[in-house]
C-alpha cells in the first residue's frame, strides 16, 4: 500500500523534531558534565519531555517544555549580571545595542549602561502572572577610591508576564556633567527583592579633558 505524500511529510517532520530534541538533550548533558543517559535535572527532564512531544509532532508544546525547563534551571543559578556594557544609545531590545568602542567619555556625555540579568527569582502575583522585581544601587568613585556619588534605589524594575522570562535586560543612564576629567569606576549593585540576593558589577571609565 502506498503511503500518502502528506502523511510521509508529516512523519519526516516528526522524525526531524525528535532528532533535534535528542541533540538538545545531548547538548544539555555535555554542558552540565553529565552522561547522555542522565535522567535528572530540570534541563534534562525538559529535553526528554520535549523529545516525546516533538516525536508526536507537537512542536509548539515541545518548545514550551524546553522553555519551562530553562526557567526552572535559571532560578537555581546564582544571581548574575551576564553583560554590562557601555552603549552609545538606549538599547532597542534584548541583545540589540551598540556598544561604545572605548570607555572614554567627553565632558557632559551621559553614561548609558546595558545590563543583562540571569538567575532572577519570580513570584506568583495571584492574578495568573509571574513577576520579577529588582532595584539597582549606584556608586561612583574616583581614581583614589573616594566616593563621588552614591544613590540607593537608583533604579526600580518590575517584569511581569505569563511565564518566567529568560531574556531580561535593562539600561541605566548616569549624568556626570559636573565631574572633572580623570579616571573613575561606576558600580551598580542589583538587588533581587524576591530572593533577597544581590550582585555587583564595576565599569571603569574616564572623562577626557577639553582638547
Amino acid at each position: 500500500m502506498r503511503r500518502k505524500a502528506g502523511s510521509a511529510k508529516a512523519s519526516e517532520r516528526s522524525e526531524g523534531c525528535a532528532k533535534t530534541a535528542s541533540l538538545l538533550l545531548a547538548a544539555f548533558s555535555l554542558a552540565l558534565g553529565l552522561p547522555a543517559t542522565a535522567t535528572s535535572g530540570p534541563l534534562l527532564d525538559a529535553a526528554m519531555k520535549a523529545e516525546r512531544l516533538a516525536a508526536a509532532g507537537d512542536a509548539v508544546a515541545a518548545l514550551d517544555a524546553i522553555q519551562a525547563g530553562m526557567a526552572a534551571f535559571s532560578q537555581a543559578l546564582p544571581l548574575t549580571i551576564a553583560r554590562a556594557k557601555f552603549v552609545t544609545e538606549k538599547p532597542a531590545a534584548y541583545r540589540s545595542y551598540r556598544e561604545k568602542p572605548d570607555p572614554i567619555f567627553r565632558r557632559g556625555e551621559p553614561l548609558i549602561t546595558y545590563l543583562e540579568i540571569v538567575g532572577l527569582d519570580w513570584k506568583d502575583t495571584g492574578s495568573g502572572e509571574m513577576e520579577a522585581h529588582f532595584t539597582v544601587d549606584m556608586r561612583l568613585t574616583d581614581a583614589t577610591g573616594r566616593d563621588v556619588a552614591l544613590k540607593q534605589g537608583f533604579g526600580d524594575f518590575r517584569y511581569a508576564g505569563q511565564g518566567m522570562a529568560q531574556e531580561v535586560f535593562t539600561h541605566l543612564t548616569l549624568d556626570v556633567a559636573g565631574a572633572a576629567p580623570g579616571s573613575y569606576v561606576l558600580s551598580y549593585t542589583l538587588n533581587d527583592l524576591v530572593s533577597e540576593r544581590s550582585v555587583r558589577v564595576e565599569q571603569p571609565f574616564s572623562i577626557a579633558g577639553d582638547s
